[in-house]
Parts: C-alpha cells; structure tokens; sequence
C-alpha cells in the first residue's frame, strides 16, 4: 500500500508516520502544504492512501483537488472541521480525528483494505463536500446555557457570552459581565451547537464571539493576538494554521 500524508503540523505527522509504522505500513512521503502537494502530485505517481489534514498553512487542502484530477482513496485527519466529517460520511473512507487514536487508526486502514479490490482508485465528491464545509446544513443552534451557582440554576443567553475556554480538563464560558461558568459541554460538542456566523474556534482551547473583539494584533510566527472586551485572564491566540480563516470569517 502506497501512502503519504499531508499534514502542515511536522509533529502530528511524524506521530501519524510512527502509528502506520506499527501496523506495518510505510509512508512513501509527507507534505506540508496545498502549494507544495500540488508540485509532488503534478510530477510524481499518486499513492493508493491519502492521509489528509484539511487545514493547512497556506488554505484549505481541497485546492489540491481542484487542481489536480486525484483517485487516491483518502482519510481525513482533523481538529476542527465537524461540517467536513459529516459530508465526508457520505462518500467515505474514513476520517480521524485529532489526535489520532490508535485503534481508531487500525479501523480506518481496515475499513480500506476490506472495502477496496486491489490497484481500485476512488473518486471523492470534494465540490460537494467544500460545499458543505462552507455552507453548513441550515440548524437551529443554542440560544441559552444553563450554569450552576451554588445550588441554583443560571441561564446565560448567547449574546452575553464572550468567549468559550478550556481550562484544566473543564469548559468555561464568560460573559460580558467578566464571570466565568463552568459548563458540561466540551469543545468539540459546541462546534455543533454554535452560531458559526457569531462563534469562531481560533484555536485548540477558545471560542470567541465576534462581538467580542475589541482590536487584533499581529503576534509571532504569523499568528494574531485577540483582544476581547473583558476577558484577560491568558492571552488569546489565534493559531497560525487558523489565521486565514479567521480573516474570511471576519468579513
């Protein structure tokens, strides 16, 4: 089995070389970004297994595949992109989520070998799958959550809540009035349950409500720092791998 991974987080790739080492599979190369998979696959033969980060640090990787007429069965890997999982449910391999579980893995590459005759390429529907990515299914999304103080029950409205964090293995929102809430809800569920048009997740650990944002600045390696109006208690960062996307949400 041919595989390469293209994945612009150089560690997360060498984890994800070492766990198809161990199911004794060897990666034939690993790219790092949409310009750089363009020029290996205008000139090299295409393997039979893409692993596939969809955010990479110069665009979304589906500008690979419109660019290049590509049969590779691929397997998504991913920390953000639940919209992507679910359209990718309809036509898939498989997709893995960040970060990547072992058996997980094994499942994946099962599902491959046991789905797919052998030298069979697959075609994906990536237009309708960017388009889905882009366009979310129209949803009704929370308005309200409830909080505990003390013995009672709090309901914050959404437009009252700055930003979501984790902190400590635990989920916190705070609101306008700089209090912080624990909450039930994990990160990865309120990518479900958030407005995407207001709720943008920068980075593994923050939600920010765009009516939030009280200025931005540029911050190391190509990221930006986020100022909101009154939450200060850790800086905000908006991931270099996220920036660019952050900026199109913003407009």
């Amino acid at each position: 089995m041919n595989i390469i991974i293209i994945e612009d987080e150089k560690p997360s790739a060498r984890r994800l070389q070492r766990m198809l080492q161990t199911l004794n599979l060897e990666t034939q190369v690993m790219l790092h970004s949409v310009e750089e998979s363009i020029e290996w696959f205008q000139n090299n033969a295409h393997p039979d297994v893409i692993f596939l980060d969809i955010q990479l640090s110069d665009g979304l990787s589906f500008q690979i595949f419109e660019t290049i007429d590509i049969k590779s069965a691929v397997i998504f890997t991913t920390a953000y992109d639940e919209y992507a999982l679910q359209a990718f449910k309809l036509n898939s391999i498989d997709y893995l989520l960040k970060p990547i579980d072992e058996d997980d893995l094994k499942v994946a590459v099962k599902k491959y070998q046991e789905r797919l005759p052998k030298n069979q390429a697959v075609t994906l529907d990536f237009n309708d799958i960017k388009k889905l990515l882009v366009n979310p299914i129209d949803r009704e999304y929370k308005k309200r959550f409830s909080v505990k103080v003390g013995q009672h029950l709090k309901l914050v409205n959404i437009d009252e809540i700055e930003c979501f964090y984790s902190e400590n293995k635990g989920t916190y929102l705070h609101t306008t009035e700089g209090r912080n809430y624990l909450i039930d809800n994990t990160l990865e569920q309120l990518e479900e349950e958030l407005e995407p048009q207001i709720f943008f997740r920068i980075n593994r650990k923050f939600f920010v409500n765009i009516d939030a944002i009280k200025d931005m600045v540029s911050y190391t390696n190509s990221r930006l720092q986020i100022k909101l109006n009154s939450y200060n208690e850790q800086e905000v960062i908006v991931a270099r791998e996220r920036v660019k996307d952050f900026k199109n949400w913003l407009e």
